[in-house]
């Protein structure tokens, strides 16, 4: 039996994710503040854990690592939120918040697995955005922190090899996982997949039968869908084209 822990487990992405890999046999974790409608089964063990406070989240990594009998194959770092809004109606806080849930919880989920999945020789693979390459309209914060999110794992990944540990990082553009039930809040965040001003929407599924094929494939960067793909070659071959495509389609000007 092969082990994975997903963060952010009761969301679309991190629920087609799950599907997929317990449809080849793997048991699978998934963390979420509410666990409701996620049913614990042989292949699948729900935890209501809050990944940015420390006693709840080393409780459920804990229960992880008991659970996988110290190995743990491929750990997922799915869990996000999203800002919506100009820089200059943000304030300092609510930025603080994105880093805390997008970057910061990840940093803390990968030093309580470092040891699991180096015993099983495994996989750490960060969920994160094409906002982590470039830039994005009003979502300063949101970009700032998938681009440390990029730097974190991709440098985490020379260290990792040596253990014999791979580390891959997915970054999908727009996928549609809470699209009408954005629930706003006053400052700007929000579920991720709730925003309507993207573009080329693709579905929790296409997304993970993406991911999970780049990871087959042993690479170590994903880029998740059409919109992702050339977004990364004009990005990489003029960022100044990029730029103007990027606010004309999303920031409307």
């Amino acid at each position: 039996m092969r082990y994975a822990v997903i963060s952010g487990g009761a969301g679309g992405l991190g629920r087609a994710l799950a599907a997929q890999l317990q449809a080849e046999g793997w048991a699978v974790a998934l963390l979420d503040l509410t666990t409701e409608g996620l049913e614990q089964t042989p292949q699948q063990l729900p935890l209501a854990c809050d990944l940015t406070e420390p006693v709840s989240l080393s409780a459920a990594m804990t229960r992880v690592i008991d659970w996988s009998g110290g190995a743990v194959d491929l750990a997922i770092y799915n869990a996000g939120v999203t800002q919506i809004g100009g820089f200059a109606e943000s304030d300092a806080d609510s930025h603080r918040r994105v880093f805390e849930i997008n970057y910061f919880a990840a940093v803390a989920m990968a030093r309580a697995l470092l040891t699991p999945v180096r015993a099983a020789r495994g996989t750490h693979l960060a969920i994160s955005s094409v906002a982590g390459f470039s830039p994005l309209y009003h979502r300063t914060a949101y970009a700032a922190s998938k681009h440390a999110l990029n730097g974190f794992f991709s440098s985490l990944r020379s260290e990792e090899r040596v253990h014999g540990v791979h580390v891959a990082i997915a970054a999908p553009s727009f996928v549609a996982t809470n699209i009408g039930n954005e629930q706003r809040r006053a400052d700007g965040i929000a579920r991720p997949g709730s925003a309507t001003d993207g573009m080329d929407y693709m579905t929790p599924d296409r997304a993970a039968v993406d991911i999970l094929h780049g990871l087959e494939r042993r690479r170590d960067f994903i880029p998740v869908g059409r919109v992702a793909r050339l977004a990364w070659w004009i990005n990489r071959l003029s960022p100044r084209l990029f730029q103007r495509l990027m606010e004309r389609n999303i920031g409307g000007t």
